[in-house]
């Protein structure tokens, strides 16, 4: 029997070029499975259900091999226990003369070195990309930091606030003062939260004392 998998990050990602690959080998909708999630692990609800219904002798097609997980000591865990264990076979169709089990399985058993020789090949090479990726995002931090950059979200203060934001708090500031509303009320028409409210008002009376 022939399985497909799909994943894609997040709801709103297209699987479109994935489903029409997997169609366009003859694979039947309720033998495909799809998953919108980060594929940081294993434990996404179609993938799992796939996996309760591979049999020995099935073929699972994947689209990439990133498809299948970002975590590559848990993809050749979960490849092994699918090829090995569960005696199905997996084809990466980005790159179908490399991700073929069949193929080493066709070798015996030095099919099944040459196999975990190349996954852990595969498993190094991730991990030397996983480290670069680290590297790259600590050296932009750092030259931001020297640069003066505020990292993340921006603090908001009394100047950030969007025109509307300023007119809301010029019609409703005395309103609250005067107790007509409560302060409850007046975060919600500023959409602000308790300690940036606050802080807000606090700046905002400062400067009508100093004028």
């Amino acid at each position: 029997m022939n399985i497909g998998y799909i994943r894609v990050s997040t709801t709103g990602q297209n699987i479109d070029r994935q489903l029409l690959k997997l169609k366009e080998l003859g694979i039947e909708d309720r033998f495909i499975f799809i998953d919108k999630q980060s594929g940081k692990d294993f434990d996404r609800e179609q993938y799992q259900a796939m996996k309760r219904i591979i049999r020995e002798g099935d073929l699972l097609y994947v689209d990439a091999l990133d498809r299948l997980g970002r975590d590559y000591d848990g993809i050749i865990k979960e490849w092994k226990q699918i090829t090995r264990e569960m005696q199905a076979d997996i084809i990466v169709l980005e790159n179908e003369t490399l991700f073929d089990s069949r193929k080493f399985k066709s070798m015996g058993d030095m099919g099944k070195l040459m196999e975990d020789q190349f996954l852990s090949l595969l498993s190094y090479v991730a991990d030397q990309e996983r480290k670069k990726i680290r590297q790259r995002q600590a050296e932009g931090i750092a030259v931001a930091k020297e640069k003066g950059k505020h990292l993340g979200r921006p603090k908001m203060n009394l100047d950030t606030l969007s025109k509307e934001q300023r007119k809301v708090l010029d019609q409703f500031y005395p309103c609250w003062k005067n107790a007509e509303i409560t302060a409850v009320e007046f975060m919600s028409k500023l959409n602000l939260k308790k300690n940036t409210f606050y802080k807000i008002v606090n700046e905002y009376e400062e400067q009508k004392v100093a004028s």
